[in-house]
């Protein structure tokens, strides 16, 4: 039996040699559906999710060939794996240039279809996670079979990858599924709370701390616990968090007695840790220790087989939040394929988001593309920015947040607030000292939304 269950579809107008294959796909644990030809096989597909797809090369009405292209046109993620007859060599090399995935020729060991099943089958679907591009595919494939033990995942990789999205894809498909899962932000918690965050702490442990309060190891016990941007903790900590993953028990703050956890540990980074431990900035015994299971996210830029997929994911679904159903023109998509994407997937999001602000009607055009990093490119039908505050509306940090309120609503209050800093920001100067009295915000609040514009691709990064 297989390490893991595929969902299969056969296609194969020989009755016989159809029901061999069902009989061996699931006494290897697969689950295996079977069509008598190529118009059977698309509406399956249509009505069901399949991993992967085996089919005959000759048939009729539709042969092999014709529903490799179909599946293709409809499905392009999707292996398609082809049996051939001794001398349908040339069909063969035919269907690897029409993008199967491999082919068998017949007959074969039922050990050789299920190796070859092992090697393009598709991992399992995750909710919201789209992996059209082969890169993205072999990872995925990577997690889901690391999802089955308890080993600690170490994701790395630029900022906006999908790295939490992949991490909680790893919790859903392991044994822990039903279980809590608990993520932690390190670089957003100040420093003298991360450790009663992380590890609880006991009544009177410190000032203000009135009753005890389990930490995060606790609230994840059973599941998995995302330790996300791990890079970012203090040393001090590091060798803390050492000892509870050394000895799966966790002390609080204050406290006397160690209390046992069961957890799955999943860290994340944008950094190179292999740098940071060469730095001094993060312990080398905890980094080997996270780094049971490397795997690296690659940027955006590296997947261009997600591109589009993403970008019709996101448009649809801020579409359906706004009763809308939102299509691409061809140069909309040409230009979002043009584009690097500093700002990975999250920068792609956005950019979907503001598309649909500014197209007037279901079709989204290259123009309502503002992938500049700025929304001072805003098309003529949008009405100018006001100088300053209107009458009646209060100056400072509120001023944005009541003209948000007043002219699109909470949904777009965000990027009303992104807009209304940029533009404050250029009008004097860049001068963040001037920019932070006119918006009547702090410096280290300007700080962060500035860094959170540049990871999303709003902002150039040397600005």
């Amino acid at each position: 039996m297989t390490g893991e269950t595929r969902s299969i579809l056969v296609v194969e107008d020989d009755d016989a040699l159809r029901d061999a294959l069902l009989i061996t796909l699931e006494a290897a644990g697969h689950r295996a559906a079977g069509a008598a030809g190529g118009p059977e096989a698309l509406a399956l597909l249509g009505r069901q999710e399949f991993q992967m797809v085996i089919s005959d090369l000759r048939m009729s009405p539709m042969d092999g060939l014709e529903l490799l292209a179909a599946i293709r046109a409809r499905w392009a993620g999707l292996p398609v794996l082809l049996m051939t007859a001794f001398g349908d060599v040339d069909k063969a090399v035919a269907a690897m240039r029409g993008g199967a995935c491999d082919f068998m020729p017949k007959p074969f060991e039922p050990k050789d279809l299920l190796a070859q099943i092992e090697r393009y089958a598709v991992a399992p679907p995750g909710e919201g996670l789209v992996a059209e591009d082969s890169r993205t595919r072999e990872i995925l494939l990577l997690a889901a079979r690391v999802a089955r033990t308890d080993a600690t995942v170490l994701l790395t990789g630029e900022s906006g990858t999908g790295k939490e999205v992949f991490a909680r894809y790893i919790h859903l498909q392991s044994p822990r599924a039903r279980a809590p899962f608990v993520a932690i932000n390190c670089a957003a918690i100040p420093e003298n709370l991360l450790e009663a965050t992380l590890f609880g702490h006991e009544r009177g442990a410190f000032t203000g701390a009135q009753a005890a309060q389990a930490g995060k190891f606790e609230q994840a016990h059973g599941g998995t616990l995302l330790l996300d941007e791990i890079s970012e903790m203090p040393l001090g900590l590091q060798a803390k968090l050492l000892r509870v993953l050394q000895e799966r028990e966790v002390e609080r703050v204050g406290g006397r007695r160690p209390l046992p956890v069961d957890i799955r540990v999943v860290a994340t980074s944008n950094r190179d840790m292999a740098a940071e431990v060469a730095r001094g900035r993060f312990r080398e015994d905890l980094f080997y220790r996270l780094n049971v299971f490397p795997l690296r996210i690659p940027p955006l830029h590296e997947r261009p087989g997600d591109l589009l997929p993403l970008a019709r994911h996101f448009l649809a679904a801020q579409g359906a939040r706004m009763g809308r159903h939102p299509r691409l023109t061809p140069a909309a998509e040409e230009k979002i394929a043009a584009h690097r994407w500093p700002g990975n997937v999250r920068e792609l999001e956005n950019a979907m988001q503001r598309a649909l602000i500014l197209a007037p009607g279901e079709v989204v055009e290259a123009g309502h593309l503002l992938l500049e990093g700025s929304l001072s490119a805003v098309p003529p039908a949008m009405p100018p920015a006001s100088p300053g505050p209107a009458p009646g509306i209060p100056a400072g940090r509120d001023a944005f947040a009541a003209a948000a309120q007043a002219e699109a609503g909470p949904a777009n209050m965000k990027d009303l607030e992104r807009q209304h800093i940029l533009e404050t920001l250029a009008r004097v100067g860049g001068s963040r000292k001037k920019a932070v009295e006119a918006l009547g915000i702090s410096e280290r609040a300007l700080r962060y939304k500035l860094k959170q514009y540049k990871e999303e691709g709003f902002l150039d990064q040397d600005a």
